[in-house]
């Protein structure tokens, strides 16, 4: 038994130990470890790694930058600052760490934790997802243990709930793996169709353990204690010979289908996982209330998914949520976006290298703040649009990044389209509000949406108070001081992509409207003192389209600029003025120029006659 930190290599049963932990780990990855623990403070060449594990064997040395990557993971290391695996680059590797000989670990059956999460991420290729997972595996002990569990687990759209049932399925169903068998059944819920059949998701999980290999078994149970259900889910017991009318109320009572439920927890711990809970009909979820709040032992966990953003102050889950978490009768796991540390992880799992280039992480997470569905949607569309790339087709090969590549990465179609789904779900109104919100910036004050779609402020703001409620898209950041001394909500949407599609599916013609009215009304709440906000001002014209009214806006924060005695302030906006002016003259047809004057003291921009433009 090797000893190394915290960690004990236990070469017996090939695996790691954390503590009185058991980390499974891959052959492959274990005989790398193990390589490097038996060899401390050297250089370990790839060849000679390569020619030790694999010998008389053609291996791509790629595969061994997967295997360091997973063991950092696995063991807690960092790249940048490594306490075990140091990188030498284009060398090989080095095992820093002080190793010595430590006593073998005997556990008594039971008394080690029945998930290792290090393994769990590391087989599920999961990525800042530790603590979830420490979570989950708490939650399935005591399951295990005889206690009934609720476990919610919520989140925006791609933040990664899928990818952490997956991996607690997987787990469940590797048969190489000691821990007792149980029954794991999935339910997906329906936007639509899914709310108006009772049930939906519960028949859904049910049909798919009655078709695994315990099938048999639940089958017999449903036919004893619910035949009805048998019938639904086209296993037809022959006393139930009209399965379209049943509409008894033994079978609609949810204190018969927990019964039916706990009973089929007898054969082996059951797991139900339900998707999307945001779409599921009354019933199931009256039906999770009932199961949270029954107090016999029962071997039965249910992971419900949902995203707060699509659910209404109305809706049946957030009052049955509430009431659970006011009883301490459900345990729920927010997922965040992931840290900057995290996405580089992220980016490095997909790309097969340790480093990926150093401008790389920064666009992605400029444009996914850390949801790891947009970070590998951004990141293949990237690919796919060759800003970044490699010049050989070799396994070693750099990624380069285009120089463009901060300029041209867009939003890839997809992600554009599943936001688009999400903004459609919202009534029209809302629509138009957080259209006219998206014209500002990430964040906008109440006032420019109201200027821009020429509402009512009062209205206005209290429908983005309900949106950020409802957490849709929006939330409330902060107050805004006007100049008449009034105050208005200031809002910002939850992810800038959000932003960026909102905006993008309004007209050209709709957007320069919209923004014309944003700088009219900047200019009549700061009359007198338009200067202070020229640059603002400036911002929405050239957007529009109108270049005579944004230059003499530029002109008009230069001023200022210089009155401040900020000089290079005033340069890049009579910079920028010059440009909007050069636009502007290509278009002219012989009516005239725009013609802008400076020195270092003033600006003076002017409309010259065409005969005298020369």
């Amino acid at each position: 038994m090797k000893q190394f930190g915290s960690f004990r290599l236990d070469a017996a049963n090939e695996c790691l130990w954390r503590g009185g932990e058991q980390i499974a780990l891959q052959p492959k990855p274990y005989a790398v470890l193990r390589y490097l623990v038996e060899n401390p403070g050297r250089l370990i060449t790839h060849d000679e790694l390569l020619d030790k594990l694999w010998p008389e064997t053609y291996v791509q040395p790629q595969i061994l930058r997967t295997y360091m990557l997973e063991l950092r993971r696995i063991l807690g290391d960092s790249l940048d600052e490594p306490k075990f695996i140091q990188t030498l680059p284009k060398r090989g590797y080095c095992f820093v760490a002080s190793v010595a000989e430590g006593a073998s670990h005997s556990v008594e059956s039971g008394s080690a934790p029945i998930v290792s999460t290090a393994a769990l991420s590391a087989q599920s290729k999961l990525v800042g997802r530790e603590k979830e997972l420490a979570r989950l595996c708490v939650e399935l002990q005591q399951m295990l243990s005889g206690q009934r569990r609720i476990v919610l687990l919520s989140g925006e759209a791609g933040i990664g709930k899928t990818t952490l049932t997956d991996a607690l399925a997987e787990t469940w169903c590797c048969n190489s793996r000691p821990q007792p068998s149980i029954l794991l059944a999935r339910g997906q819920c329906v936007p639509g169709f899914g709310s108006r059949e009772q049930y939906y998701p519960v028949l859904e999980a049910l049909g798919h353990i009655c078709a695994s290999p315990d099938g048999e078994a639940v089958c017999r149970v449903l036919l004893r204690m619910a035949p009805e259900w048998l019938a639904l889910l086209g296993r037809q017991p022959a006393q139930v010979q009209n399965p379209t009318q049943l509409t008894s109320t033994d079978m609609r009572h949810p204190g018969n289908i927990c019964t039916t439920l706990e009973e089929l927890s007898t054969i082996k711990p059951l797991i139900f996982i339900f998707e999307d809970m945001q779409w599921a009909d009354d019933s199931t979820l009256h039906l999770l209330s009932a199961l949270a709040r029954r107090r016999g032992p029962a071997k039965l966990m249910i992971v419900a998914t949902y995203r707060p953003r699509d659910i209404a102050a109305d809706h049946t889950l957030r009052r049955v949520r509430q009431d659970l978490m006011l009883q301490r009768l459900c345990t729920e796991i927010v997922l965040e976006p992931l840290p900057k540390a995290d996405v580089l992880a992220l980016l490095s799992m997909e790309l097969g290298i340790d480093a990926p280039p150093p401008r790389l992480v920064s666009i992605v997470q400029h444009h996914a703040e850390g949801n790891p569905l947009f970070v590998i949607s951004i990141l293949q569309h990237l690919i796919a649009q060759r800003l970044l790339f490699r010049d050989s087709s070799e396994a070693g090969a750099p990624w380069e990044l285009a120089p463009q590549a901060e300029t041209e990465s867009a939003i890839p179609d997809e992600l554009a389209q599943m936001v688009e789904l999400e903004i459609c779900r919202l009534p029209e109104e809302d629509q138009r509000i957080l259209e006219a919100g998206s014209l500002m910036s990430v964040a906008f004050p109440a006032w420019s949406a109201a200027a821009a779609l020429n509402g009512d402020l009062m209205e206005i703001e209290e429908a983005c108070e309900r949106l950020a409620r409802n957490a849709h898209f929006v939330q409330h950041v902060g107050l805004d001081e006007l100049p008449d001394g009034s105050r208005c909500s200031f809002y910002a949407f939850t992810h800038g992509i959000y932003r960026e599609v909102l905006y993008h599916r309004q007209s050209e013609s709709r957007r320069a409207r919209r923004h014309i009215r944003i700088a009219e009304r900047l200019g009549d709440m700061f009359a007198g003192r338009e200067a202070h906000v020229a640059r603002e001002i400036a911002m929405h014209y050239e957007a529009a389209g109108d270049q005579k009214l944004g230059v003499q806006a530029l002109r008009t924060a230069a001023e200022y600029a210089l009155a401040r005695q900020s000089r290079t302030e005033a340069a890049e906006l009579l910079e920028r003025a010059e440009h909007l002016a050069a636009s502007a003259n290509h278009g002219q047809n012989g009516s005239g120029v725009i013609q802008l004057t400076r020195n270092s003291k003033h600006a003076r921009i002017e409309h010259v006659p065409a005969h005298k433009a020369n």
